[in-house]
């Protein structure tokens, strides 16, 4: 399963452009509405320096880090929810993903045209939010009646799902997104079928340029997110788009000309990692090392079929070192001799940093 971030927003709020500054990449990028039409399909390294230092540790051939998919959904806009300017479809676009980067313009430039006309970040905001509102609505209302046809079978699922689905559009009815409603663990296990949209983890992406006006802009942003505790990540996609083209030693004078402590892009990986709730385990060798990026609270058994099918199938058990100890010792010997390699069974909880290797019998 590939862990997707889908990009959202209005039309010209640089989705494209930010998509090009994560993939380093070509997608069209034009001055006018649903330039994006099929959405632009991405994978992302994520950088993670522990890889770095095992490789070098063991001599590995070939570093492979974990990755996300970065989707460039075409611009949203009023009415999407009831099919204008393809709103179903690029909606349905949205549900395939496991998390949001929501794009938020707040910059004003005379040569890039603004839908509306104006720039309003919460406005634009609301806008996207009472779409992805209004879709939820209708597939929750979809589903009810649906199972309100199957209530004589008195199934205790089904009430359940019932319950869950009448608090869901109580809440929607009240344009509130579904993620501040503090919905269980158990109660989104029964809707998940559902894909709800404003159940999807979000983070917001503010555009924006070096004018004290922009500044302004990404408060708005931030006080919105604060509301729903979504994080913000303020970013200058057109700028980035140029520095991702220089050579090391130009960015380094670029950024500290402009006073770029980090680049936006890694913040947005990290943070997208981050939304997705994944956690990494490693595996370590002098063929390849290699980052695998799995939802936090797996167990070895599932860490197992991550890597291939036929590792779960013929479980046997894992052996285990952290790598603080790895990078510590140096010495797969020496860590045995001290007593921190561990041989955990198939129920066992994988934690972040782990380094792994299973034994299996097919």
């Amino acid at each position: 399963m590939g862990f997707k971030c889908g990009i959202i927003g209005l039309p010209n709020v640089g989705k494209s452009t930010l998509f090009n500054v994560l993939t380093k990449g070509n997608s069209a990028v034009a001055n006018f509405p649903f330039c994006t039409i099929k959405p632009n399909i991405g994978v992302v390294s994520v950088f993670d320096q522990r890889l770095n230092s095992l490789a070098e540790i063991v001599s590995s051939k070939k570093i492979i880090n974990a990755s996300i998919e970065f989707i460039d959904i075409a611009g949203l806009v009023k009415g999407a929810s009831k099919g204008e300017g393809l709103g179903n479809q690029f909606l349905n676009n949205i549900r395939e993903t496991n998390s949001i980067a929501h794009v938020v313009r707040c910059f004003k430039n005379n040569n890039i045209t603004h839908i509306y006309n104006d720039i309003h970040p919460k406005r634009d905001i609301d806008i996207i939010n009472t779409e992805l509102v209004l879709s939820d609505f209708e597939i929750c209302e979809k589903a009810l009646l649906k199972l309100k046809k199957k209530i004589i079978s008195k199934n205790k699922n089904i009430e359940k799902k019932i319950n869950v689905l009448e608090k869901c559009l109580k809440h929607l009815t009240e344009f509130l997104m579904l993620k501040t409603l503090n919905l269980n663990l158990d109660e989104k296990i029964h809707i998940s079928d559902l894909r709800l949209l404003t159940l999807k983890p979000t983070m917001y992406i503010a555009n924006i340029n070096e004018e004290k006006e922009s500044l302004l802009f990404l408060n708005e942003v931030y006080k919105i997110a604060k509301k729903e505790n979504a994080p913000v990540i303020p970013i200058s996609a057109n700028l980035e788009l140029d520095i991702i083209d220089m050579n090391m030693i130009e960015q380094k004078s670029f950024m500290k000309a402009f006073n770029i402590k980090s680049l936006g892009l890694n913040n947005i990986i990290k943070e997208g990692y981050k939304l997705l709730n994944l956690i990494t385990f490693f595996t370590v060798g002098i063929k390849e090392t290699r980052a695998w990026p799995i939802l936090d609270g797996s167990t070895s058994l599932q860490a197992a079929h991550k890597i291939h099918s036929d590792f779960s199938k013929g479980f046997i058990r894992v052996q285990v070192i952290k790598y603080s100890d790895f990078i510590k010792y140096k010495n797969e010997a020496k860590i045995k001799e001290i007593g921190k390699f561990r041989t955990e069974g198939k129920n066992y909880k994988i934690e972040d940093g782990d380094i792994v290797h299973f034994l299996f019998n097919v």
